[in-house]
């Protein structure tokens, strides 16, 4: 049995979501778990439950035993809660994270779907994740799959010890649509919060102040 299903095996069976297995230097094998999300009734709903040291060290236990059964070599077993660089992997995690800033990496350069403001030969866009409507144009196989998109500004030219007027015009608000099939890579934007991961992102989507 190959590496993933082994791991995905226990992991899922112990109740947990398996987010991300890494192979490091030195033959470590970092095993990333979450506890499972359901999609909140209402705001008042939402519960924020993270990852505790016991639940660690009960999947360590089980992972253990089983990689020695199936002799997966390995010197150093690591599990541990994701971090602040969270990955985003399927349609459940985007709906979860919908409001948070995110950075996303295209398989492919942005080409000729791109807008003056943007170079055509971009990849990596950060910005607020939210639910979008399939993009026109789309091949029958993208439009079957549901779309999102990040809206971000780009920062504001200043020179260093400037300070920036409150009456300035805030550059236009900028949007990336996609499906996942079009995703290289996603992920939380390493952005820290002493708010909780549940914190939305305080970007400004008021229009510009032109007095």
């Amino acid at each position: 049995m190959a590496l993933k299903e082994i791991v995905e095996q226990i992991v899922t069976g112990l109740g947990y979501d398996l987010v991300e297995i890494e192979r490091s230097a030195g033959g470590l094998l970092r095993i990333t778990i979450d506890l499972p999300w359901a999609k909140p009734v209402d705001a008042e709903s939402v519960v924020e439950q993270f990852v505790t040291v016991e639940d660690c060290e009960k999947v360590t236990r089980q992972l253990q035993f089983a990689l020695e059964v199936d002799q997966i070599e390995y010197s150093r077993l690591e599990v541990s809660s994701p971090g602040i660089d969270r990955p985003l992997r399927n349609d459940q995690d985007f709906e979860r994270f919908v409001g948070h800033t995110i950075d996303v990496t295209l398989k492919a350069p942005i080409g000729a779907a791109a807008s003056g403001q943007v170079n055509a030969n971009r990849k990596k866009f950060r910005g607020v994740l939210e639910r979008a409507e399939a993009t026109p144009g789309a091949t029958e196989a993208a439009q079957a799959e549901l779309a999102w998109q990040i809206v971000w500004r780009d920062e504001i030219d200043a020179k260093p010890g400037q300070k920036i007027s409150k009456k300035r015009v805030l550059p236009p608000l900028q949007a990336l649509g996609f499906v996942l099939s079009e995703i290289k890579e996603a992920r939380l934007a390493p952005i820290v919060s002493f708010k909780g991961r549940a914190q939305a992102s305080p970007l400004d989507l008021s229009e510009p102040n032109l007095n």
